[in-house]
């Protein structure tokens, strides 16, 4: 079951709050604790709270801090945008509505406005929210003022947009006629035939009209009588220019009375035909010039009964109504009858038992790069680890290290002279401080007389002597595998600048590999656009036999279990099923048979080609009954030189992130980087190292 929806606008004034009114009230009704985010909201001035956050959180009477609603504003997105910070900006979204979902039992997220001019960027700021937040989405459209066809066309176009990448559980095109609701309904069903709930709402005249209150804060008008009146709603209005006894046959039902303000006879007229059965309701006066009644004419309001809002303003009548007839009208918090008029309207137009059902049986499949690694970065934090790493000099080193400092993730220890780090920190700029590192330098560090005495006993029966442990008590690598074995350090990452091999080579010899483990494999984990697939063994094992290729397998699937992505596993091959022959393929046959037996419940299919495992259409084409075909997740190359071009021309050419190798097998984790790594694979690869850690 998914926990929460994303509400969706295509366009400026889509009418949105009634469809976030509506889902409130439907989903207070099925579950107890419902949230509100909204990822992105409008600059507000300073002790303003956003309209749509207040209106939703004060009548719904939600228990959450303001400051927890949102993530930023749309200068502080555009500003970080600008600057190439786009993956901060989701980085943080998905960090708050984390936050919500665990204290909620549901979550609504309600996308941007669209009330300024680049809505291209606007459409895909809110398609990638909703794409990495893993929720279904409801787009949102309006129809005032287009023909039928150019509603379906833009529907059409939204829809098979956000399909692509999302899951589109319903469409809601708003302010529609009255007389066409029945006929645009089954334009959009025959167009759109994915099974995506359709509904059309029609225009509500008294949702459109703005109130005396929205209308007095557009003109910056002072409020001279009927403040408890402020919410009325304006549903026209006209100019009191000429006489009386002419104007008094102009007004209509809930109209709003423009006159300037030395027109008493206009004034009065007006709020006389208000409480007379002869005349319609007017909504309030708007008096124009800055020019205010005499003081008898005051006094007479004042001593009436009832009075509706009388509001003075600066500018000139003609200025006003302009002005007037531009007022787009908003649903704010105090004004409940438009709160309840929209609940209705919803609940109306909407088959809500049908929403809810789709809502509770929706799973999501996408799992984007952006959450794996917000989940990666929030489980190292629950329990944090101390990690070692010995390329203290490398700049890309120094660049992660202060990114990691930065999050509190991990406890750091660089192993190096302090001067030189010093010196390099400074050289290359980078924002990290001395101080909140643990430097060690291998020969001045107080436990290295010890670390040779116990490398020298491990390794003495392989005629190491003293001499010989204390050269390789020098060598950072060797000295930062025996922190891990000592309990000085929880995990280790090299490779930077070494070789797989100088990374390996110490860890083999003294942290060895863990209890029925025969061979030490390595895995990336792949992040693609929409999923995250685990590749192995592309980075160890040159030429694995049938049982090693098992044993890959079966680690493979325990790490991508470990990691939050369900184990499917492809044996990889030239052929796929029983089409291929030859000694290659054979193996594979063989170590997935073997893999099969070890491990019963494990989802496998070999052996089988790339575009099958991955690709659902070509997948069920040629092993139309496997649980694998078209959607493995783990995939299980037959050899390095496979594995490891693959991974790369994966990476190249998508752009796909690629984090690892992470080394599985070790009794302790200790993990090799690529010597062209970047910082962010640093960082990838000591937070991965770190949730390892946590498992020993």
């Amino acid at each position: 079951m998914s926990k929460g929806i994303y509400v969706a606008t295509i366009e400026p004034n889509s009418g949105k709050s009634v469809v976030v009114l509506g889902l409130m009230r439907m989903l207070l009704g099925k579950t107890a604790k419902v949230g509100y985010f909204r990822p992105i909201i409008e600059d507000t001035k300073a002790g303003e709270m956003d309209n749509h956050i207040n209106t939703v959180i004060s009548y719904f009477e939600i228990d959450i801090n303001y400051k927890k609603t949102f993530a930023y504003t749309r200068s502080q997105v555009l500003d970080l945008y600008n600057k190439g910070k786009s993956g901060d900006v989701i980085d943080e979204i998905i960090r708050k509505y984390k936050y919500l979902e665990e204290r909620f039992d549901f979550v609504l997220v309600e996308g941007t406005d669209f009330s300024h001019e680049n809505s291209s960027l606007e459409l895909d700021i809110n398609l990638l929210i909703s794409k990495n937040l893993g929720l279904p989405s409801i787009i949102v459209s309006q129809g005032d003022g287009k023909s039928l066809s150019e509603i379906v066309d833009n529907v059409q176009l939204a829809h098979d947009t956000f399909k692509e990448e999302v899951e589109v559980l319903s469409i809601m095109t708003n302010k529609i006629n009255p007389d066409d609701v029945i006929a645009l309904k089954s334009l959009l069903k025959a167009r759109i035939n994915s099974g995506t709930n359709i509904s059309v709402i029609p225009k509500i005249k008294s949702l459109a009209s703005p109130t005396i209150k929205e209308i007095t804060k557009k003109l910056e008008g002072t409020i001279l009588f009927g403040e408890d009146m402020i919410n009325n709603q304006s549903e026209n209005f006209s100019v009191g220019a000429m006489q009386l006894r002419n104007y008094l046959t102009h007004l209509k039902e809930n109209a709003l009375v423009i006159t300037p303000g030395d027109r008493a006879d206009i004034i009065l007229g007006a709020l006389q035909a208000n409480i007379s059965k002869n005349y319609p309701k007017i909504s309030g006066i708007i008096l124009t010039g800055g020019l205010i009644p005499e003081e008898p004419i005051l006094k007479l309001i004042e001593g009436l009964s009832s009075v509706v809002p009388i509001i003075s303003v600066k500018k000139g009548t003609f200025h006003v109504t302009n002005t007037i007839g531009k007022i787009r009208s908003r649903i704010y918090a105090e004004n409940i009858e438009k709160i309840e008029t929209s609940i209705a309207t919803f609940e109306k137009h909407v088959a809500t038992e049908k929403l809810s059902e789709d809502l509770v049986t929706f799973e999501s499949g996408i799992f984007t790069p952006r959450m794996f690694q917000y989940n990666l970065l929030q489980r190292a934090l629950k329990d944090k680890k101390h990690i070692v790493l010995p390329e203290g000099y490398d700049e890309r080193i120094l660049r992660a290290a202060a990114r990691l400092v930065d999050a509190r993730v991990v406890d750091l220890t660089l192993i190096g002279e302090e001067d030189k780090i010093r010196e390099r920190i400074i050289r290359y700029d980078i924002p990290l401080k001395i101080e909140d590192i643990n430097i060690v330098f291998p020969q001045n560090s107080p436990h290295f007389k010890d670390y040779v005495n116990t490398f020298y006993e491990l390794r003495k029966h392989k005629n190491v002597n003293l001499d010989m442990a204390r050269d390789a008590m020098s060598d950072v690598s060797y000295f930062a595998t025996m922190m891990i074995y000592k309990g000085h350090a929880d995990g280790m990452v090299s490779g930077a600048i070494h070789t797989t091999a100088h990374t390996l080579r110490p860890a083999l010899q003294f942290i060895k590999t863990k209890p029925g483990v025969n061979i030490v494999s390595s895995v990336f984990f792949m992040c693609l656009e929409d999923r995250v697939s685990i590749f192995g063994d592309c980075a160890i094992n040159p030429n694995p036999n049938a049982e090693q290729l098992a044993e890959i397998a079966i680690s493979s699937a325990k790490t991508a279990k470990d990691f939050g992505v369900e184990p499917k596993v492809a044996m990889l091959s030239y052929s796929s099923g029983a089409s291929g022959k030859g000694e290659d393929v054979e193996r594979v046959r063989k170590a997935t048979e073997i893999a099969k037996t070890k491990a019963p419940d494990l989802k496998i299919e070999g052996p089988i080609q790339y575009d099958a495992a991955v690709d659902m259409r070509i997948g069920k084409s040629k092993l139309p009954d496997s649980e694998v075909a078209g959607q493995a997740s783990v995939l299980v190359f037959p050899d390095l030189n496979t594995g490891n071009n693959t991974y790369k021309a994966v990476q190249r050419e998508t752009g796909a992130l690629a984090i690892g190798p992470m080394l599985q097998g070790l009794n302790k984790p200790v993990n090799d980087l690529s010597r062209g790594c970047t910082a962010d694979d640093i960082y990838s690869t000591v937070i991965i190292t770190a949730i390892q850690a946590q498992d020993f």
